[in-house]
């Protein structure tokens, strides 16, 4: 079952009635289990053994880090037993980190070592020679992290989660399982503890996002994933002009598409009183890429600075090392992605950009009057277009990782005219619109942003319980009979 359909709306209703009908907190821990194993083996059964070994082997782990010095030890040889058991906790740490950045490596970069050393026929179909993909475990990179930042936790001395039907029902739970948001054991397991049952407010805020989430995947990110998938299966003859709306075009979808997930996983939880992390706050709107790490996929942010930038010394060891540090750490991001040279390449600007901001951050300590203008209206404009160029611009690599493919786009990423049937078949046949036409609709899509933005971050407006309730039915009519004949799956699902 994906989200949204009619087969998840009937699932989520079913678990909600059930979970809030159970009195038992053990109960409703094991429903939420076992609706979380059934909703992963509706997408891939073949992988659910997977998923429950990597849980079980964390949450032992865990258990084992936090397992107390035996106190009987003599005063003499407390120190020498507290420091081999010390030693033991780091090799356990390292043991639970390494099984799982183990699992998630093999699965994102087998293809590529075994090509690398000369194996990749070994993955080839006999009857046409062509190359397997190996297919990746929905949900694992979100669920390794979750894993990772759990026994770190622990290790610096957070309770480890004794009962395993609440390590389970967190680590499995349904909405968040696929593509976050990530969240860290102990406040969300605090909810699910507190049984209150949520109120009305609550719960139509929970069908509102829900609703909304599914008519910005449905209505808007499916509509311009056509587009954008149109232009870039067709770069021989896309114009340069084609390629930046394209390019364009793919950091909307993106953004609207992801954010969409998290609406509707946030939705799905709230009706069972759980509220999970917010995982965007209006990225591109943001004057400076530090802001943009802040408010784009948050609680990965909040992961590299947490269990990476913070443990490679952060900003504590001078402004060389720090400059270093966020680098390495958006590298890493970049190859966490994917195996292609340009998730590498992504990550590479989004690293320069970082270290410039820095750079920037620290001259303009001994500049004021360049700091004044970072404050000034024309400086904002200036730091915004910066910011969303760079953003923008590094989407193409994303989008386009394999290094034939970014090569094509960037040889004709400026003064390339389009072929002379490009325009009439991609954008009259296939779509139905003038290039005029798309760019004044992409750019109304981010008018809507920008007035949304404004009501809630300019004027602190929001919407009323009782207008959202009306809206719900209106937003799930259009995501409905709007929607494209195929709903793509979401982008994230990928990584």
């Amino acid at each position: 079952m994906t989200l949204p359909s009619i087969a998840y709306a009937l699932f989520l209703l079913s678990v909600v009635g059930i979970f809030w009908a159970l009195e038992s907190l053990q109960a409703r821990l094991w429903l939420l289990v076992i609706a979380s194993l059934i909703f992963y083996a509706s997408l891939q059964v073949q992988f659910l053994l997977l998923i429950v070994a990597l849980m079980l082997a964390t949450f032992f782990i865990g258990n084992a880090l936090a397992a107390p010095l035996d106190w009987r030890i003599p005063n003499q040889r407390w120190q020498l037993a507290e420091r081999g058991w010390n030693q033991r906790r780091t090799q356990l740490l390292w043991l639970g980190i390494g099984i799982n950045v183990v699992l998630l490596l093999g699965f994102k970069y087998l293809e590529g070592i075994l090509q690398l050393i000369g194996l990749g026929d070994w993955l080839t179909t006999e009857a046409g020679g062509t190359f397997t993909r190996v297919v990746m475990p929905l949900g694992l990179s979100f669920f390794v992290f979750e894993c990772i930042a759990y026994l770190v936790d622990v290790y610096r001395g957070s309770p480890a989660a004794l009962n395993f039907a609440d390590f389970a029902a967190y680590k499995l739970y349904f909405p968040k399982l696929i593509s976050g948001p990530i969240t860290r054991f102990h406040p969300f397991i605090d909810q699910v503890e507190q049984q209150k049952a949520p109120e009305l407010s609550t719960a139509v805020e929970g069908l509102w996002l829900i609703a909304y989430g599914a008519m910005k995947k449905l209505l808007f990110a499916d509509h311009i994933a056509i587009l954008v998938n149109l232009s870039f299966e067709n770069l021989e003859r896309a114009g340069s002009a084609d390629i930046w709306l394209a390019t364009f075009a793919y950091g909307l979808q993106l953004y609207i598409d992801f954010s969409a997930y998290v609406n509707i996983a946030r939705g799905s939880a709230l009706l069972m009183g759980i509220t999970l992390p917010k995982n965007f706050d209006f990225p591109y709107f943001t004057t400076s890429l530090a802001d943009f790490w802040r408010r784009w996929h948050m609680t990965l942010g909040d992961w590299l600075r947490n269990y990476l930038y913070f443990p490679l010394g952060g900003s504590r060891r001078g402004l060389a090392r720090t400059c270093v540090n966020l680098m390495i750490v958006m590298l890493l991001a970049g190859i966490w992605h994917g195996n292609n040279w340009g998730f590498l390449i992504w990550g590479g600007l989004h690293g320069a950009g970082l270290v410039i901001h820095r750079l920037t951050q620290t001259v303009g300590k001994t500049l004021p009057a360049l700091h004044k203008f970072w404050l000034s209206g024309p400086g904002i404009l200036v730091g915004w277009g910066l910011t969303q160029g760079l953003v923008f611009f590094s989407w193409l690599f994303f989008r386009l990782p394999a290094p034939r493919q970014f090569n094509l786009a960037l040889q004709r990423f400026w003064g390339t005219p389009a072929d002379a049937q490009f325009s009439q078949l991609v954008y009259r046949e296939s779509l139905g619109f003038t290039f005029g036409e798309l760019m004044l609709m992409l750019w109304g899509v981010v008018g809507l942003m920008a007035l949304s933005y404004a009501f809630k971050r300019g004027l602190k407006l929001e919407l009323g319980w009782p207008v959202k309730l009306l809206l719900v039915p209106l937003f799930s009519l259009l995501a409905w009979l709007l929607a494209p004949a195929e709903t793509l799956p979401y982008i994230y699902f990928d990584f």
